[in-house]
């Protein structure tokens, strides 16, 4: 059924966007969010601070500060982000009396968390069906009196969010090891896993080779399985510069997407006046879903029939002789590798595929950017180190202007892998030891789609999640409900009201935590984090408002508080140290972790206004993998046709959301009002099927298995697609996708493409 947010006779939408992205649609929509929350003054003086040197870390994206920022360094997404967190709507005890979990459990994502910032720690009573106040003491100790009386440290699991501080994550990732596991699930398994996977294996470090400046000499763009326009809005601005400059931009995309489109920079005076946008993509292509992975494999293929056709003329033989490893396998494969099945898996013709050849060819650097377009792909590990050999192929690493760009989803989800949140002994294991004097484990955690089996089959009992909103961000919703729902004691530390402190288990926990934009306030003075964007930079965050509530943690705090009611008294561990000045955390930081030498240092404003780059060892031509040399990839071409009658379904976000978080139920570069259960299909499809544009229909996900996945009454949208593919919001259609499903070497849950066939809907 429909949510009671939305009415289905009210959703609109047309086939072909009629603007630009940014421009007066992007400020008005600014202005509509902020003035939706109760203390605006407030959040517009929060704007003033975003992404600036002495202010706070925008909550959203992690998107990299430019070197000369404006006083406005904050997009349409970010300015939601900060309104939606600084607004002065509160849940507090008197609210949480008012509704049973079960009543809780009926409302929609965006109605939860519009309710406003939590405001006390919260209990929940089974007798009752409600959350009831308990003091942070309490709190504590029935956590700890649950984990000491664990049969083995490997019944708890530790989940991580993207926003948790590098302080945080730290102090988290000892306190979990130190108490006996590596069970650190965290949202990178379910987002950038394969692109770690595929980076490692390739060229030593699971992380781009691209800074920001990069984007000011590449010759070519190639933005592939992404929207920036609505996940990374401040990237608009550095390919809106490329495209000025001459440079070539291809998007790769199923969905034509309008910020890929045309941009109108909403800080740019005279573009505003004169509403003059500026063409981002020179070329764009539109592969079936999940046929990227043909798509660069063609592109391999004609730069080496260039070469062919040119001796010494086309590859990087200089840099392939020095530096790479596999090339006369990868060449072979290539070469036997068929137009049939480049073109049938890819959805696209050899002549498109040509053309961004071409383009490739005639560029001397280049950039390749992605982000879960192809790491949620069955074959996404294979789809990005097949990316990586077109680079390798022309030495398109290692030097300005070009380079591999994972672009990543929350503010430090790079940082936190950085600071040791994996469920595999950490990189630093053996320091980590010696520094804190204890021995780590060494047996391998679980990571999320492991995690929820191990809840399934009762071997998780405790589940601590730091951040995030597990049970709406994980796939195959009735399954993961119901591991949780196994669990002895779930705990969440949060911010605001979501859909898992709906979903509990036998014993259930809300830890209210301050956020990103609040002062964190100790006997030490005000406390600064640090979080690490995209491209390594790690810089300082200090948050300017006065907390939502008295009763709100620091997510250090938390950990530390937390770690002193587990391992008691005698624990030579300083948590109390810890939690009172984040400096003695980030001397520690600097003890373990390479690359944070003298870090505290490396916070002065004056010498480093811009952070501090963590480097990378791709960048300078060292490669730190198995073989010592950057390595290419051979990977056969999948088929990925389906069963005739199913569609090809793709999971993404509405204009209006940040990963699990939903500002609004609008989606405005698709032109969609006032509706989140809405499927686009191309025209064609909806008529081969006796459907009409707007019709209601339910979906069916189908997998090798006996469960039946089906959600019902969403409107079909014809859109700009091609045949085959749909694609809907998460996480309303999370319900669709099988925990089975995942890819290949990286344990992602596959996203971009789960089979599903349509039917009218009932009624």
């Amino acid at each position: 059924m429909p949510s009671q947010d939305q009415s289905h006779d009210e959703v609109t939408s047309t086939d072909k966007p009629a603007h630009a992205a940014g421009g007066w649609g992007a400020l008005i929509s600014t202005m509509k969010h902020v003035g939706a929350q109760e203390g605006k003054m407030q959040i517009a003086l929060s704007l003033l601070n975003v992404n600036q040197a002495d202010g706070f870390d925008c909550p959203g994206c992690a998107w990299p500060e430019p070197k000369d920022r404006s006083s406005f360094e904050f997009c349409e997404n970010g300015a939601k982000a900060v309104a939606w967190e600084a607004t002065k709507r509160k849940v507090g005890p008197e609210f949480l009396a008012q509704y049973d979990v079960a009543t809780l459990r009926q409302q929609t994502d965006y109605w939860l968390e519009k309710q406003g910032r939590l405001t006390h720690p919260m209990r929940y009573n089974s007798e009752t069906d409600r959350y009831e106040p308990i003091s942070w003491d309490d709190a504590f100790g029935l956590i700890a009196e649950h984990l000491n009386k664990l049969e083995s440290p490997k019944e708890a699991i530790f989940y991580t969010s993207g926003r948790t501080s590098n302080e945080a994550a730290f102090l988290y990732q000892l306190f979990g090891r130190k108490f006996g596991t590596n069970n650190f699930p965290d949202c990178s398994n379910m987002c950038h896993e394969s692109s770690g996977v595929a980076l490692n294996k390739a060229i030593g470090v699971g992380k781009g080779t691209v800074t920001i400046e990069d984007f000011e000499e590449a010759d070519m763009i190639v933005v592939v399985g992404q929207n920036p326009g609505t996940n990374h809005p401040r990237m608009l601005s550095e390919l809106q510069k490329a495209s000025k400059r001459g440079a070539k931009i291809v998007s790769i995309n199923p969905l034509k997407e309008r910020g890929l489109e045309n941009f109108v920079h909403p800080q740019h005076k005279v573009a505003m006046l004169t509403n003059h946008s500026t063409p981002i993509s020179s070329h764009y292509l539109q592969p079936t879903i999940a046929g990227d992975l043909a798509l660069f494999k063609g592109l391999c293929k004609l730069v080496v029939d260039a070469e062919g056709a040119d001796p010494g003329k086309v590859l990087d033989h200089d840099f392939i002789k020095q530096h790479t490893e596999g090339f006369e396998e990868f060449i072979d494969d290539v070469k036997q590798s068929s137009w049939d099945d480049i073109e049938k898996q890819s959805g696209l013709t050899r002549a498109e595929i040509e053309t961004v050849a071409d383009l490739y060819l005639a560029s001397d650097k280049v950039i390749i950017c992605w982000a879960m377009g192809l790491t949620q792909q069955r074959h996404g590990v294979a789809t990005i180190q097949m990316a990586v050999n077109l680079l390798l192929l022309r030495g398109n690493l290692g030097k300005p202007g070009a380079g591999a760009c994972p672009v990543r989803g929350h503010s430090n989800v790079q940082g936190d892998r950085t600071m040791g949140i994996i469920e595999k002994p950490p990189p630093f294991q053996d320091k980590l030891a010696e520094v804190f004097n204890f021995e780590p484990p060494t047996s391998h955690g679980y990571d999320v789609v492991k995690a929820i089996h191990a809840m399934r089959m009762g071997k998780g009992k405790v589940f601590f999640a730091m951040g995030g909103n597990f049970a709406a961000a994980t796939p195959d919703s009735e399954a993961t409900y119901a591991a949780l729902e196994t669990c002895d004691l779930t705990v969440h530390v949060s911010t605001k009201l979501n859909r898992s402190h709906t979903v509990v288990g036998k014993d259930a926990l809300i830890l209210p935590c301050l956020g990103r934009t609040e002062r964190d306030e100790t006997g030490a003075g005000n406390q600064r984090v640090t979080v690490e964007d995209s491209m390594s930079m790690v810089h300082a965050s200090e948050g300017k408002n006065p907390p939502a509530s008295e009763h709100l943690l620091s997510e250090p705090a938390i950990v530390c508080r937390l770690a002193r009611a587990t391992f008691g008294p005698d624990d030579p561990t300083p948590w109390e140290d810890f939690a009172e000045d984040y400096g003695t955390v980030r001397d520690k930081i600097a003890a373990v972790i390479p690359g944070f030498e003298n870090f505290n240092d490396k916070l002065n404003l004056k010498q480093y206004p811009n952070g501090f780059y963590l480097g990378n060892t791709a960048r300078d031509r060292v490669w730190v993998n198995a073989g010592k040399k950057a390595a290419f990839t051979v990977s056969p071409i999948h088929d990925m046709t389906l069963p005739d009658g199913q569609l090809k379904l793709m999971t993404l976000r509405s204009h209006d959301q940040y990963n699990t978080t939903v500002y609004g139920l609008n989606d405005r570069y698709r032109d969609i009002e006032n509706a989140r259960e809405i499927l686009f299909v191309n025209a064609d499809d909806l008529a081969e099927r006796g459907l009409t544009n707007g019709d209601l229909v339910d979906i069916e996900s189908h997998f090798n298995d006996d469960t039946v996945r089906k959600v019902a009454g969403f409107r079909v949208v014809a859109y700009d697609i091609p045949r085959g593919c749909s694609a809907g919001y998460f996480p309303e259609l999370n319900p669709l996708v099988s925990l089975k499903s995942v890819a290949v070497g990286s344990n992602t849950p596959v996203s971009k493409l789960i089979p599903i066939t349509l039917a009218q809907a009932e009624g």
